[in-house]
């Protein structure tokens, strides 16, 4: 596997390589989906400990965030090769809606000063 820095494009397709070679197969998409939802509270667990109200369990002390997240994207990248989706174009372009819709939105947020 790759350690030099990975494009969302070469993410994706060192994924997808990894899924066929070592994973086998790709899990259905609603498989990979409820797999998400369970990473994603992976990190929601430690958030809650590290950053909020919630005390830490024994078990929780020694887990890593950055492998965590990485895993959430893991699987997101996962299901974008499923849809057929290009997330590195997606994001681009879904920052340029973000950044048309919100050009002062945030700047006039009176709630954010």
């Amino acid at each position: 596997m790759p350690t030099e820095q990975l494009t969302i494009k070469g993410a994706q397709k060192t994924i997808d390589s990894w899924i066929k070679t070592i994973g086998v197969r790709y899990f259905d998409e609603l498989t990979n989906t409820a797999i998400l939802m369970e990473e994603v509270g992976e990190v929601a667990r430690i958030m809650s400990r590290k950053y909020g109200e919630q005390s830490y369990k024994d078990s929780d002390r020694t887990v890593d965030l950055g492998d965590e997240m990485a895993d959430v994207m893991f699987v997101l990248m996962c299901l974008a090769n499923q849809c057929d989706i290009d997330l590195e174009q997606a994001l681009i372009k879904n920052l340029d809606k973000k950044t048309k819709r919100d050009a002062t939105r945030h700047q006039e947020n009176d709630k954010l000063k």
